[in-house]
């Protein structure tokens, strides 16, 4: 079944180069870091399925064409920032759903994409990425990669809304960051159900908590941490080599044993992290028995906040 994800975090540091290495990774490209003289080459990717920059629609008229370039548009993220704790980009990674097919998935990434651009004024940078060889075979997931400030024909202009403090908010009318975050959540499960409609299927997402739903039980992980780990620090792990140098050979019957390794490889980490859970499970179950008498007084996660 569809299952739903969105998750924002967002990237600083721009003594890093943290803007221009996570675009080159999330699109598969080389990038050099103008002000740095560093090279991010991640064209070996094989599992980039799209990329695409989205400007504003306001923009549809102006020469953006330099903008729209992936390299000097992230050398420009990196080049504008003074401040070396300055944010440089947000990023929101959303599942998408398998049953649609990739150009139905496609669309429904533009069109999230297109609304959050002409909703702040920022550049998107979005790449569609495969599932990994040592994850769920089901695990098709977008990158939106937004930069902080507002899109401009020359250049970068204001820090966006989202990047303003709770005070500015106020002062403007524009509310909490938080409820702006609800409010982007509920928009994903919006045109995703959207899209399943329209793709004839009977499966939903819904944006709210499980405890929201009246749903007593934990969360099926779809966007397993190492892999999450892995995006962040722009590695490659050991199963992705061996299926790059499968592909590489360059034999038709090779795609087979690809989706077995792959299959393969899910079982073993669904294995893994169920041994995990049954051992961290019992490890806790003696402590809370043997320490009875203690109020813990753990607080329990709302996960509306977990994005």
């Amino acid at each position: 079944m569809a299952i739903y994800h969105l998750s924002v975090k967002s990237f600083g540091g721009s003594a890093t180069g943290r803007a221009t290495s996570a675009a080159a990774y999330r699109s598969g490209e080389r990038i050099r870091d103008e002000r740095t003289g560093k090279v991010f080459d991640h064209s070996h990717r094989t599992d980039v399925m799209h990329k695409e920059i989205v400007l504003p629609s306001k923009l549809a008229a102006a020469d953006m064409s330099w903008a729209r370039d992936r390299t000097t548009l992230w050398n420009a993220v990196e080049l504008v920032e003074s401040r070396k704790n300055a944010g440089l980009a947000r990023e929101y990674v959303v599942a998408l759903p398998h049953e649609l097919t990739h150009e139905q998935r496609l669309g429904l990434v533009k069109k999230f994409t297109q609304n959050l651009a002409d909703r702040h004024g920022f550049a998107v940078d979005f790449a569609i990425h495969a599932p990994r060889p040592d994850n769920d075979p089901r695990n098709f997931h977008a990158h939106l990669l937004a930069t902080t400030r507002e899109i401009l024909p020359t250049g970068f202009g204001a820090k966006t809304d989202l990047e303003l403090s709770f005070q500015k908010r106020y002062e403007r009318g524009l509310g909490t960051t938080r409820k702006e975050m609800l409010a982007v959540r509920e928009r994903w499960a919006t045109m995703t159900n959207e899209a399943l409609q329209l793709a004839n299927l009977a499966v939903r997402i819904d944006h709210r908590s499980l405890r929201a739903q009246a749903i007593d039980q934990e969360r099926v992980p779809y966007l397993p941490i190492a892999s999450q780990h892995s995006e962040n620090l722009g590695q490659q792990n050991e199963m992705e080599r061996t299926v790059a140098g499968v592909l590489s050979m360059g034999s038709a019957d090779k795609l087979e044993e690809v989706r077995r390794l792959a299959r393969q490889s899910w079982l073993q980490l669904r294995d893994a992290g169920h041994a995990s859970s049954a051992a961290s499970e019992s490890a806790h179950t003696n402590a809370r028995d043997s320490q009875n008498k203690c109020d813990l007084g753990r607080k329990e996660r709302d996960d509306d906040l977990a994005f």
